[in-house]
């Protein structure tokens, strides 16, 4: 069981240092050419994690299987794709919900992840502000 701990962690490290230096790279190549009026290198990690994401749990599902030990699977799903942007889980989730045709069920996954973390976040922002406010 430490096993899988020790994996994921290593795959969420590699993933979170890729995540730096892509989202860096992003910001400075698309930010230059197009303006700094939208966040491109969250942008550009959320699709990129996402399109890896979908190729690895692809290369690692039962029917095809190129990677069957679930530890291998751990790193690079858990690990690495999550340390790289837990938007990748999310979109692989919904996708896997599409294809079972639980349509209700992918509408309330993507309504309540955008909408409902948008309020969580400026709930939590609010909350920060507001002890700052209090402390000052």
């Amino acid at each position: 069981m430490w096993r899988d701990y020790l994996w994921v962690g290593l795959g969420g490290a590699l993933g979170s240092m890729a995540r730096f230096g892509v989202a860096t790279a992003a910001i400075r190549l698309l930010g230059e050419r197009l303006g700094e009026t939208l966040p491109w290198g969250t942008l550009f990690v959320n699709i990129t994690g996402s399109l890896l994401i979908g190729f690895l749990s692809g290369l690692s599902s039962p029917e095809h299987g190129w990677i069957t030990q679930p530890s291998g699977r751990q790193f690079l799903l858990v690990g690495i794709c999550g340390g790289y942007t837990t938007f990748s889980s999310f979109s692989v989730q919904t996708l896997r919900l599409l294809q079972n045709r639980a349509w209700a069920l992918a509408g309330i996954n993507v309504a309540g992840s955008v909408l409902v973390c948008l309020l969580a976040v400026g709930l939590g922002h609010w909350m920060a502000v507001s002890l700052g406010a209090r402390r000052g």
